[in-house]
């Protein structure tokens, strides 16, 4: 995931917003597996993020896009 955040939202901030979210929404549209996962956490707790540095971001959007599975 490549995002873009204001700095005056913190980053684990916006990761536990999108992990909470995306949690929701993919249990909802499975039902299965709100029982799995029922008192248990959908996502691995920890994350990992890095700034972009000195690249820019097309490059990094062309190294996505060289990493996406095969359909």
């Amino acid at each position: 995931m490549f995002v873009e955040i204001p700095q005056h939202i913190a980053v684990s901030a916006f990761v536990q917003r999108v992990k909470g979210r995306s949690s929701r929404k993919i249990q909802q549209e499975f039902p299965e597996l709100r029982k799995r996962y029922w008192g248990r956490r959908f996502w691995a707790r920890g994350y990992f993020c890095t700034t972009s540095g000195n690249i820019t971001d097309e490059v990094i959007l062309k190294y996505l896009e060289n990493h996406k599975e095969p359909h």
